[in-house]
């Protein structure tokens, strides 16, 4: 019998877990999709119970957090929500890793490591390894024992390069989240994910990540804990402890709508003249890249210095979270006169030429005291201070630096393959 899901003509059973289905969409190649269960377990399975209406708090979780992660830059599996307790994501073949990521030390972590007091808290985040083996309890595995054992998805050997991609997406994934509950006021103590590796051979962030896979302690206080560690610790499990576990897991989710900063910043690229535009648009496309609103204007420091601090006073008056970037040549007065005018972050990119590089650079940098102006050579460099100075209170754009740094690690990372796997055959 054929099903449907929304439009979406179900194929096979891919594959079947404790909390979740996985099906093949023949009519979409490259694409499945994840149907939740209204199931919670604990214990590798072995304490299990149907929880009405937890597949749909599971999947509106998962959805919400999957918008942070892929406004964020991530390369991820999900992408698009379907019905109430499904979604759509790319077809991908599972790393049996789980990859635990740790602020501070409590539950498993105290058992294996006797003498270190729950609540040690670790900077950076502790990092450990997981086999995916329910009847041996997941034993945990290093970094060598994931190597030896040599395992193979979509043509990629899982190796150290491999290792050291996942462990920096798991990582981040982690710091991002935690940014993100740390606006409610919950303090998020560790959680769990997995990968895959898609039809095109990339490492991507897959599976479900719910109300399942962290520990999450309301004004770090574990006593509040709205977790699934509630549902571990019980003796027994009565249909009120299930309940309670409901109301938590959907008062977790309820806290992640509306979660995502609000676009309320600017960045201004002001110029000293209209033949410097390029230069400009350079740097707007970078910031555009990171997120970023960008406007570009044209005022003289030496020319209309009046205009230029009326320009600058305009723009403080409608928005808090503000960053100049001024761009001029010869003898640059626009960064410095703005800079003494405002408390604002005032960014120099002059657009400097190989002929004269060495006498215009300095007006930029040889200030008078009492001015904090920096300047920088390049346009890409220009965008990502900005970027840097407006993470500092807005997550999302925090992690779209750290996605920009885990896709240059990827990059590097396939060059040196590339370039090992020549230097090997001409060696032979």
């Amino acid at each position: 019998m054929v099903t449907k899901i929304e439009g979406y003509t179900l194929g096979k059973l891919i594959q079947e877990g404790k909390t979740k289905q996985v099906f093949d969409l023949p009519e979409h190649p490259g694409l499945c999709l994840l149907l939740s269960k209204d199931r919670i377990t604990a214990q590798d399975g072995l304490r299990a119970h149907e929880l009405a209406g937890k597949a749909e708090i599971s999947n509106k979780t998962n959805g919400l957090v999957f918008q942070i992660l892929n406004t964020c830059g991530l390369n991820t599996a999900y992408v698009k929500p379907c019905s109430p307790t499904s979604f759509v994501a790319k077809k991908c073949a599972m790393i049996p890793i789980e990859w635990v990521t740790r602020r501070l030390a409590t539950g498993s972590f105290l058992k294996r490591n006797p003498g270190v007091p729950e609540g040690y808290r670790f900077a950076p985040p502790k990092q450990e390894t997981f086999f995916k083996d329910d009847a041996n309890h997941d034993p945990q595995w290093s970094d060598e024992q994931i190597i030896s054992a040599k395992l193979t998805f979509n043509g990629v050997l899982i190796g150290q390069d491999e290792i050291d991609i996942m462990r920096k997406m798991s990582v981040m994934v982690f710091e991002v989240l935690e940014k993100a509950w740390a606006t409610r006021d919950c303090a998020f103590i560790d959680m769990k994910v997995e990968f895959g590796v898609d039809e095109e051979g990339n490492i991507v962030l897959a599976d479900i990540i719910d109300s399942d896979s962290w520990r999450l302690w309301p004004a770090g206080d574990k006593r509040l804990r709205v977790d699934k560690d509630v549902y571990r610790q019980l003796t027994s499990v009565s249909d009120s402890d299930l309940n309670t576990i409901k109301k938590n897991f959907a008062w977790a989710s309820e806290q992640l709508e509306g979660i995502i900063p609000k676009n309320d910043h600017l960045v201004v690229i002001l110029m000293g003249s209209a033949s410097d535009t390029a230069h400009c648009e350079k740097i707007a496309k970078v910031c555009q890249s990171l997120g970023l609103n960008t406007e570009l204007r044209v005022t003289s420091a030496h020319k209309g210095p009046e205009d230029s601090l009326k320009i600058m006073r305009d723009y403080e008056s409608v928005i808090s979270k503000l960053v100049f970037i001024t761009v001029a040549g010869r003898s640059n007065g626009l960064g410095p006169v703005l800079s003494g005018s405002t408390t604002y972050p005032v960014i120099n990119c002059p657009p400097l030429k190989p002929e004269n590089v060495q006498t215009d650079v300095w007006s930029s940098l040889n200030l008078p005291s009492g001015l904090g102006c920096a300047t920088v050579m390049y346009p890409e460099a220009a965008a990502l201070n900005a970027a840097q100075i407006l993470g500092l209170s807005n997550y999302i754009i925090w992690g779209k630096l750290r996605s920009r740094q885990i896709d240059n690690l990827v990059t590097l990372k396939k060059a040196d393959k590339v370039v090992r796997g020549v230097r090997a055959v001409n060696l032979d």
